[in-house]
Formats: structure tokens, sequence, C-alpha cells
């Protein structure tokens, strides 16, 4: 199925491979005309759920280069790395902790050097390089995922500190966690949300647009008492299941998956599961973090980012619960969850029944026959008129079937169709995307009937 999802991106302005024309770029990826008006309403629907609906909860938008020291801090220039082994006859890299969950073997990315060599050389003559067939490889080495910047350094001093692409999100958040407290209303406990490019040196990118180099993180920090982190954690993981039915996904498709493995200062971590094609896969992960992060930046800066609460003057470093989610995994679960071939007549239509809210295009309005001058002017007032409101689209090309086919492949919810009886009792044919149903529908009524579909 997901060869299927990948043609109908590239076939119908979803998604392209970045830099096509001149070969690609391995695990990166452009977002076409209809991708990004896809994308733009998934990042609009988070902002509404963890923002506009929330009175605790308010959004930054950090810069992407940051000191390089909150790297060190947050202990990605130490610890930020993926355990790859090299074919020494195509000097291809394989992700080593990837291959082995492939087979069905227990690994953690967190895992030592000596640890996952150990899995690795157990399992060495069963894995094959996928370039050349050969099972000749290196041993396993940890590689640091952080993109390195020459900002600033013009000379190519080595002396000089390096300077970094952010490899998540989140950390914008926290060293603006006390400017954000100083200059606004908040208290305690309170929120908060950031839409943001995060960079990753993932060697061993695959499965299209689920993992790639470059990307979008969709984060919300929540700061708590120390008391009350888990209750507030609980509360985050039932708001995000919502969402996520919210958006339209059969919940059959997603699942909670706890980490068995957490980091040393965590109390506790789950994954948000989708089905994708290849298997269920993190789509979303919800966390406790503890006090771990703001004490670190605290500890490396030199300044306090404790809180003072202003009624009992009780003193403390917040706790931190999370919820972080890339918008790429987002956009191919509602793709995958949303793609459906169904028979009709002695034809198979493809069609994207998307949440109507999301759609890329919320209504086609169609001129019967382009070679009427009356019958297009009135379409295209038509079209002038809706368009205001919302994203909608202009379709004469084709015949009226091609065109309704078209519709249904990007997912457009409704097709307006403008016919002869349209000039005589001002109406036109509403065409329902997923049941095909036709209804009469008078012109000033459009507006409305969209607005109450839609």
């Amino acid at each position: 199925m997901i060869d299927a999802v990948i043609s109908l991106c590239k076939r119908r302005g979803f998604v392209f491979p970045s830099s096509e024309i001149y070969g690609g770029l391995s695990a990166i990826y452009d977002y076409g005309p209809y991708g990004v008006e896809l994308v733009n309403n998934i990042k609009a629907h988070w902002w509404k759920w963890m923002v506009q609906y929330r009175e605790d909860i308010v959004g930054l938008d950090s810069a992407i280069f940051m000191h390089p020291r909150i790297w060190e801090a947050s202990g990605h220039v130490g610890g930020f790395s993926d355990p790859l082994a090299e074919c020494k006859q195509c000097h291809n890299r394989l992700r080593v902790d990837h291959v082995l969950e492939g087979m069905g073997v227990e690994s953690d990315e967190n895992m030592s050097e000596e640890e996952i060599n150990t899995l690795f050389n157990k399992h060495k003559e069963k894995i094959k390089c996928p370039k050349c067939g050969t099972s000749n490889f290196t041993d396993v080495k940890k590689f640091n995922l952080l993109v390195e910047s020459n900002l600033g350094n013009f000379t190519g001093d080595a002396s000089k500190e390096p300077v970094y692409l952010r490899g998540e999100t989140c950390q914008g958040i926290y060293v603006n966690y006390k400017n954000i407290l100083d200059t606004s209303r908040v208290k305690i406990p309170f929120g908060v949300a950031q839409i943001g490019k995060a960079f990753r040196n993932e060697i061993t990118a695959r499965q299209f647009i689920f993992r790639t180099r470059e990307f979008e993180q969709m984060e919300m920090q929540y700061f708590v008492h120390p008391d009350k982190e888990m209750d507030a954690y609980e509360e985050l993981k039932n708001y995000r299941w919502e969402y996520y039915t919210s958006l339209g996904i059969k919940e059959e498709n997603l699942r909670w998956k706890k980490h068995d493995n957490l980091v040393f200062y965590a109390k506790e971590a789950y994954d948000i599961e989708y089905n994708y094609p290849f298997g269920f896969k993190e789509l979303e992960g919800v966390h406790a973090r503890g006090n771990y992060d703001l004490t670190q930046h605290s500890t490396h800066c030199g300044k306090s980012l404790e809180y003072i609460d202003q009624q009992t003057k009780e003193k403390y470093i917040p706790h931190i619960v999370e919820s972080s989610v890339g918008v790429g995994r987002t956009l191919l679960a509602l793709l995958v969850d949303a793609y459906t071939e169904e028979k009709v007549e002695d034809d198979t239509r493809v069609v994207l029944k998307l949440n109507p809210a999301l759609s890329p295009i919320k209504a086609a309005i169609m001129p019967l026959q382009k070679n009427k001058p009356e019958i297009v002017a009135l379409a295209k007032k038509i079209f002038a008129d809706l368009k205001k409101e919302r994203m909608c689209e202009y379709d004469e090309t084709g015949s009226i079937g091609k065109r309704y086919r078209r519709q249904d492949e990007i997912g457009t919810p409704y097709c307006i169709t403008v016919d002869f009886d349209s000039l005589e009792d001002n109406s036109v044919t509403v065409r329902d995307r997923d049941s095909m149903k036709q209804e009469r529908v008078a012109i000033q009524r459009l507006e409305e009937f969209l607005h109450k579909n839609i």
C-alpha cells in the first residue's frame, strides 16, 4: 500500500523528492500544492487544540540557530547518536538497531557500543547488505546526529565552537521558559507550544516521509509543580488521544506503547503508535521528563530557573510533561488512513476520505461545458464568492467524470457543477465525495451548506 500512497503523492502534487531534477537528495522532501495545504491544515488543527482551546498554553517560535552550549547542556553533543555499521564491500551504512528490530531482536538505541556490537555479532551472518547483498560489516559505531553549520565561521577555524542546526524544537522552549514567565500572565501550571523545523543527520533515513533529515515538529512542554507531574501527564495522554480521533483517524489504527527503557531522568514515557503499511510505529511521544531539562540549563548558564509561588512562597524547579509529534508522520498517517480504492461499476476509483476540515481543497467548482460562456461566467462567479472563506478550485479540464475522479484523489469533499438548469433555477448540483450522491442546492445557500458540512 505504501507504494500506492507514494505514487498518489507524486502524481497529485502532495509530496515531491527534493532537488529531483538534480537526482534528488536522500530523505529530503518538498510539499507540493496540495501537500502544503494539507500540512497547513494539520498545523492549524494542532494549534487550535494546543493553544486556541487552552487558557493555560501559549505559543512560541524560537530560532533554528541557538547557542552551542544549549546542545551540551541537553546532552545532544555527547549522546545524540545512531548505531551504524558499514558494509566493507560497498560502504553502505546500516542503522543496526533498526535491522535487528526487523529481525525480531530486541535492541535499544540507548545501548552502549559494546552492548549493540554483542547483539550485532550474534546475528551478523544472517544480515545482508541491501545494496550489494554481502555480509561483511565493520563493527558498530555511534554517529552523532546533530547537523553542524559554519555560522559565523568564515575562515574554517577548527578551534571555534561549532554551531548546530537544532536537533529538536523543545530546547527553544526550555531556554525561553523564564522569558515567558516574566513577560506574560502565565503561572504554574502552564504550557508552551511550538511548531518548527528540526534537523538530524540520519544516514539511514527510510520509509518515505516517516523518517527524514529535515522535518517539522509540533511540540508542547507543560510546566508543573513536582507533586502534580503524573496527574498532568495522565491528563495530557487523554487529551492527545482525543486529538487524534478529532482528526478522523480510525482508532483501530492507533495504540499506546509504553517505553520499557526509560532515560534516567524520566518517570514515564508512552508513544501513540499508528499502524503504517510497515507496521505500528511511533506517531507521537508523551513523556514525563521530571526537572532534568531546566536543571541542566540552569547549571550550564549559571542562572536560576526556579519558580516562586507568590502565594505560598515555595521555590522549586518545575517538572515537565511533553507532547511531541512530527508533521510529516501525521501527514503520512492521514494519507494512509484515508487512502481508499473502491469498485464503481466496471471501474476502480481512488479516493482520499480525509476529514473535510483537513482536505486541501474544500470544494471544486465545475462548469458542465467550458464552451458555454454563460455557464462559465456563473461558475467563475460562484468560485470567486466561495474562495473568500476556504480553499476552492475551479476545474473545467476534461470530462465531468474525469474531473470527479481527479477531485476524489486529492480528497475534495464536494464538487459543485454548474449546468444549463442553473441558469434557470439558480441551483447547482453538489456531489458528495464519499457517497457520490448528488443533490441540488440553491446558489444562495452554498455558503451555508459548506459551512455546515465542513
